[in-house]
C-alpha cells in the first residue's frame, strides 16, 4: 500500500509537471491550423539591445505597453497597473447607463469569467466612460444585479481625464463625452499580458468574437507559462 501511494504521488507531480509543455504544445504545434502565437499591437520601436536569432545579432523590439493610472474600484478601493501584476486581464469600457451594447456585452464577457473563475492568472477589468453618473455606489450596484462569475472583476471609476487618456493612449481605443447621454467610444474588449502589451482586440457584443477571446485567453496563459521554463 505504501509503494503505491508513492507511485502515485510520483505520476501526480509528473502530470503537474508536464501539463504547461503539454497545453503549449497542443495549442500552438499540434493545433497550428487554429491558433496562431497572437500579435502584439500599438506602435513599437526598435530598442539598442539585440538577441541571436540563428546566428544572428537581431534588434529587440519595445512594444507598447500600458501606462500606470490610479482608480477605484466597486468596492471603494484604489486600483492601479501594479494591481495587475503577473496577471492576464481582459478589459473593456462600459457604463451603467449604456441601452444595449454594454449589456449584452458584459453578458457575453460573464461567460468567459465563468471559465477563468478558479484561475488565479486571470481578472477582469471594466472601466466606466460616466465616472460623473457612475459612483461608487452605482458600480456596486450595477455588479450586485449583475452577479460576476469571476470575484476577479474590477468595475472601476474616477475622473475623466484619467479614464479618456487611458482608453486613448493606453488601450488604444476611443472614449469621448459629447452630452450627457452622449459617448463615443469602442465597443471592444482588449486582452493584455502580464506585460501590460495589448495582445487582443474583440467585439464585446459579438459571440464569434468572444469565442476567439476565450481561445486566445487559452493561448496567452500556455505563453506565460512557458516563460518560467528554460526552454522558453
Amino acid at each position: 500500500m505504501k509503494r503505491a501511494r508513492i507511485l502515485k504521488k510520483i505520476v501526480i507531480l509528473v502530470v503537474v509537471l508536464a501539463l504547461p509543455g503539454f497545453l503549449y504544445y497542443l495549442l500552438m504545434v499540434e493545433g497550428k491550423n487554429r491558433y496562431f502565437p497572437l500579435s502584439k499591437f500599438g506602435p513599437k520601436k526598435l530598442a539598442k539591445t539585440t538577441h541571436v536569432d540563428h546566428g544572428k545579432d537581431v534588434p529587440d523590439t519595445i512594444f507598447h505597453t500600458l501606462s500606470d493610472f490610479k482608480l477605484t474600484d466597486q468596492n471603494g478601493k484604489p486600483v492601479s497597473l501594479k494591481t495587475f501584476d503577473k496577471k492576464i486581464f481582459v478589459a473593456c469600457f462600459f457604463y451603467t447607463n449604456c441601452p444595449n451594447v454594454c449589456g449584452q456585452m458584459l453578458k457575453n464577457l460573464n461567460q468567459v469569467a465563468a471559465n477563468y473563475a478558479k484561475n488565479p492568472m486571470v481578472e477582469f477589468v471594466s472601466i466606466t466612460v460616466d465616472p460623473a453618473r457612475d459612483s461608487v455606489g452605482t458600480l456596486r450596484k450595477y455588479v450586485e444585479n449583475l452577479k460576476p462569475a469571476s470575484k476577479q472583476w474590477f468595475f472601476l471609476t474616477g475622473d475623466t481625464s484619467t479614464i479618456y487618456n487611458l482608453a486613448r493612449k493606453g488601450f488604444l481605443v476611443n472614449a469621448l463625452q459629447r452630452g450627457k447621454d452622449d459617448f463615443i467610444y469602442d465597443d471592444k474588449v482588449m486582452l493584455i499580458d502580464q506585460e501590460k502589451r495589448i495582445r487582443g482586440y474583440y467585439t464585446g457584443a459579438s459571440a464569434t468574437d468572444v469565442d476567439r477571446l476565450n481561445d486566445e485567453i487559452k493561448v496567452l496563459i500556455s505563453e506565460e507559462l512557458m516563460k518560467d521554463t528554460p526552454e522558453y
